[in-house]
């Protein structure tokens, strides 16, 4: 007969294994996301962008009222604080998707996929700075590869690789916002979509009443692969949500590292854009220096553990 500790181990180990299924899952839909974004051309990324604003907000209100009883999704409101705090994210992750969306479209998804990479040292630097977080030597030799990786680029091109660097500093500073934040993540997707969704939906009527928008920009079932773009911003999250609370950081971090490299493969051999070999020497640095990187989370997560047993 099971007792109360076989069961738990069972049921810790489903848990552990819905997060895993989660977190690649949810790696997966955002490293093939640039075919979908791709896929509707020849739609204006700037209408993508507004039409993404407002079809998130809907899907997560929806979500919202269905998981929750109104009181519950209407308590934020009550902290004025809280709510600027919850408008300037959303300015920030509405800004890292418009230029992630912008870049894909234009055929820059390498530069995507550097910035994915240099997002998790940026946000370890923000957390360094303002919220003085120990520096491990296993950050700093991360720290340092990430830069020379990027040195690298802009010495070979003479130019900064501005959209990675912005995908990256803006998560950065996004996360720091949102730091000590524990709403549910479809609340939370709510709140930073939800106040700028009129000033969107305002754009997105304009744009079709002056034939600038979608509806006509190509054939009929593009609009309605647009009409899931609000899914498909919606459901990675809910997943990544699922993994974080069922996996720890440091194998849920690693396993973020999957979407950017799927995303490199399809840019590649997908979509056939040039790749030099100063891009791939940069890569590799930068892989290096997240293997330090991981290490010393590893080490860290260890270490935490061992204390916690003590």
């Amino acid at each position: 007969m099971e007792t109360k500790k076989d069961m738990q181990i069972i049921d810790d180990r489903k848990a552990y294994k819905s997060g895993i299924i989660s977190a690649l899952s949810c790696s997966v839909l955002w490293g093939v996301l640039p075919i979908y974004w791709q896929s509707l051309r020849p739609i204006d990324s700037s209408v993508i962008i507004f039409y993404r604003i407002v079809l998130v907000a809907v899907v997560c209100l929806i979500g919202a009222f269905v998981s929750y009883d109104k009181e519950t999704v209407m308590a934020p409101l009550k902290d004025k604080k809280t709510v600027i705090r919850y408008i300037l994210a959303g300015i920030l992750i509405t800004a890292n998707w418009s230029i992630y969306i912008w870049a894909v479209n234009a055929d820059m998804v390498i530069q995507t996929c550097i910035g994915y990479y240099i997002e998790p040292l940026a946000v370890c630097i923000f957390g360094i700075v303002i919220f003085k977080e120990k520096l491990s030597k296993y950050k700093i030799m991360a720290f340092a590869l990430a830069a020379a990786g990027v040195v690298s680029v802009i010495i070979y091109f003479g130019e900064v690789p501005l959209i990675a660097m912005s995908l990256a500093l803006t998560f950065a500073v996004y996360a720091a916002l949102k730091k000590n934040f524990t709403m549910p993540p479809i609340l939370s997707l709510l709140y930073e979509t939800v106040f700028l969704m009129p000033a969107a939906l305002v754009v997105v009527i304009y744009l079709e009443v002056t034939g600038n928008g979608a509806i006509g920009a190509g054939e009929p079932y593009k609009y309605g692969l647009l009409m899931l773009c609000g899914l498909f911003t919606a459901v990675p999250l809910g997943l990544f949500a699922n993994a974080a609370n069922r996996i720890n950081l440091f194998v849920l971090g690693l396993l973020e590292y999957v979407s950017p490299t799927i995303s490199l493969v399809i840019s590649i051999y997908l979509f056939k854009e040039p790749f030099e070999y100063i891009q791939l020497i940069a890569f590799a640095i930068i892989w290096i220096g997240l293997i330090f990187f991981s290490y010393g989370e590893y080490v860290e997560v260890k270490k935490n553990k061992e204390q916690d047993r003590i």
